[in-house]
């Protein structure tokens, strides 16, 4: 088997103290990896960030960071479509600060767009800007696309490959959540599955952007158009089964952080590092 990693998205849940805390933290209780959530915006100073980087580093744990959510580089508005790539270039150079490997983005939206050739497009036109405007010392951070849990958004499978491809410094998410959710829970219920997905990423982009390949997991609740609500892996009621994942991770030898986004975020990701030992 590959090496796995497993870590919250954001603080852990009990945690009370300075952000720069956390990568002791979660050594101690048995996790090795961290995304910074800078959803709300990028907030975090250089020192702090240089801080949250060193101290990653001291205690073995990997980073990565989410852009804000406020992003549409499908938008037809040239205001929010500067907005948007200007987010997307702060989040890089904080990403580079801390040493994050990849920045998580939330690609935009097909509304206004007559077919959603022409939302993409649009898309990979501001990522290619946003590349262009990088400072040249910020070096190790890779765009990150994620794969998106609502119909409305761009980003299936194959967009995330399209954009990655257009960019070459670059790396899909994905979150197995949102693929379920998107495709109404017909997606991520067999290991078969989960590692086509695995393989078309590495087929079409090479070993680097699986190595390692970067995740998100919880149970998720769907209706019509995709995504609803994220839930704790001890809701069964919603899907899809991490044991799954897990498999098609052994079975593919697949090297993995695993971004816990359950509610209760920590706890779930110890709770999946477990499992799948016990696989």
């Amino acid at each position: 088997m590959g090496k796995l990693r497993f870590g919250p998205a954001g603080k852990p849940l009990n945690f009370k103290g300075a952000m720069e805390k956390v990568p002791a933290y979660l050594r101690e209780i048995g996790l090795d990896a961290l995304e910074y959530e800078a959803v709300r915006g990028v907030r975090i100073s250089e020192k702090k960030a240089r801080l949250l980087g060193e101290e990653a580093e001291k205690n073995d744990i990997v980073m990565s960071m989410h852009a804000p959510y406020y992003i549409n580089l499908a938008s037809l508005d040239q205001g929010t479509w500067e907005r948007s790539i200007k987010r997307i270039v702060e989040s890089m150079i904080a990403a580079e600060w801390m040493g994050a490997y990849a920045v998580v983005i939330h690609s935009g939206f097909y509304k206004g767009h007559h077919d959603k050739r022409k939302a993409l497009e649009r898309v990979i036109e501001g990522y290619k800007k946003a590349q262009e405007l990088l400072p040249s010392w910020v070096k190790k951070p890779d765009f990150s696309p994620e794969i998106m849990g609502k119909t409305s958004q761009v980003g299936d499978v194959d967009e995330a490959i399209e954009i990655c491809t257009a960019l070459g410094r670059c790396r899909p998410t994905v979150d197995w959540a949102h693929l379920y959710a998107r495709y109404e829970g017909k997606m991520v219920t067999s290991v078969d599955q989960v590692i086509e997905v695995i393989e078309k990423i590495e087929k079409e982009l090479g070993k680097r952007a699986i190595d390692p390949l970067h995740t998100h997991f919880s149970r998720i609740e769907y209706g019509k158009g995709g995504e609803r609500m994220h839930h704790t892996l001890d809701e069964e009621e919603y899907g899809p089964e991490w044991s799954i994942v897990c498999k098609a991770y052994k079975e593919t030898g697949i090297n993995a952080v695993i971004i816990s986004e359950s509610p209760i975020l920590d706890k779930d990701a110890l709770v999946m590092k477990k499992a799948c030992q016990e696989e």
